[in-house]
């Protein structure tokens, strides 16, 4: 089994850093798969659910906000502002926050207003995604 090197730094801490088989991260085109040996690429995350593969087959979710992604020589460099695994998630605060931005959406005050409550929208989604992933 072909492995690479993982770093996935959030602002506050680092999330994960070893060895990895397979990752899917959030992207502006949807869901992106990574394994060993992948062509070199920079691309930006979005809000939602990361989805980590280890040797020993042990999958690690979380869900992460907007960021970077960098491939380059088998190794993986993800730069996020938060990583949060699902026990780490208030899904009340969380669903409070979507229903939040739901509602500034709905008023539609300007659209930077319109494009905060989009971001917070779709965080708090990718967080109660995260949570509530396997139920």
């Amino acid at each position: 089994m072909h492995t690479f090197t993982l770093h996935v730094l959030a602002a506050e801490k680092p999330f994960y850093e070893g060895e990895c088989v397979s990752l899917v991260i959030p992207t502006i085109e949807g869901q992106y798969g990574i394994q060993a040996m992948h062509s070199h690429i920079i691309a930006a995350i979005v809000p939602g659910m990361l989805k980590i593969t280890t040797p020993e087959g042990e999958e690690l979710i979380a869900a992460v906000s907007a960021g970077l992604v960098k491939v380059e020589n088998n190794q993986v460099l993800l730069l996020v502002d938060t990583a949060e695994r699902p026990e780490e998630i208030d899904e009340i605060h969380a669903r409070r926050s979507a229903e939040q931005a739901k509602e500034a959406i709905l008023q539609k005050k300007s659209i930077q207003d319109y494009y905060a409550a989009q971001a917070k929208m779709a965080r708090a989604i990718g967080r109660l995604r995260v949570k509530n992933y396997g139920k």
